[in-house]
């Protein structure tokens, strides 16, 4: 499989002082990669760079072989769809009209939408469990649910790359099963490349083919799930105690956190 996206040597952040120190990553076609890492130290800033939501203050991000930054955006977006952390719509349109959005990049500016787009809306609220909400207003729906929504957004993009920066941050653990499911069917069936930022580090052992670990703006370890979450990386990256079994049902790494405090027992 090819290079869809490649950086090289970024540097970047909001201030003079650079966030993201050096990164050179290259990510293949049908890749599932995992961004893992202490708070503040760059994970989404990372993200941001090599979606061209930032611009890099050195280095360049190449999309399939172009340079992201020269191509113009309708073009980039038929090709990447990115989840934000937090998104707000201060509009309120119904979910059947945010999602009808992620169809933009593929109409020309006078052409309507057709049929092949509202079938492919309708599946990508069938896909993530929305199709009942179509109606409702994005501004009455719950953290949970909205996520869901701005995820139907992306499906409907038909991307070919898909950044999330923490898309089960507000999801119920019956939601983010279902959603990291579907991210693994999507990437199977379809060759999705998936790209996620997120904090369990045991969801990304289970789903992840590659995991990389970021520091201070910096890779600190990149590889496979069983090479990267070993509990001597762990410590050392999250100052904090774990022992690192395996998953008896899918022999994945499983990270059991260890306590430091006393509990208070009563008599």
């Amino acid at each position: 499989m090819g290079i869809i996206l490649e950086t090289q040597n970024i540097y970047g952040g909001y201030t003079k002082e650079p966030v993201i120190k050096g990164v050179s990553l290259k990510i293949a076609e049908g890749d599932f990669l995992g961004i893992l890492g202490p708070n503040g130290g760059g994970k989404s800033t990372l993200l941001r760079l090599m979606s061209r939501a930032l611009m890099p203050s050195k280095g360049n991000t190449e999309l399939l072989g172009k340079d992201i930054f020269k191509m113009n955006a309708k073009a980039v977006a038929k090709k990447i769809a990115f989840i934000p952390q937090i998104t707000l719509i201060n509009f309120s349109f119904t979910v059947y009209e945010i999602v009808l959005m992620g169809r933009i990049p593929h109409l020309s500016r006078t052409a309507p939408e057709t049929k092949k787009d509202f079938s492919i809306v309708e599946e990508a609220l069938r896909l993530t469990d929305t199709l009942h909400l179509k109606n409702r207003k994005i501004d009455t729906l719950s953290a949970g649910e909205c996520q869901r929504v701005i995820m139907a957004k992306a499906f409907a993009q038909e991307p070919a790359l898909l950044f999330l920066d923490e898309p089960t941050s507000h999801l119920d653990i019956g939601h983010q099963i279902q959603m990291l499911d579907l991210l693994v069917d999507l990437n199977c069936k379809n060759n999705l490349t998936v790209v996620v930022v997120l904090h369990d580090l045991n969801l990304a052992s289970e789903y992840c083919k590659k995991i990389i670990l970021v520091s201070s703006g910096e890779i600190f370890k990149e590889g496979s799930p069983e090479e990267v979450l070993t509990y001597q990386n762990i410590e050392s990256l999250y100052k904090t105690v774990v022992v690192v079994n395996k998953n008896p049902v899918t022999d994945k790494p499983h990270v059991l956190l260890i306590s430091r405090g006393k509990q208070c027992r009563k008599n």
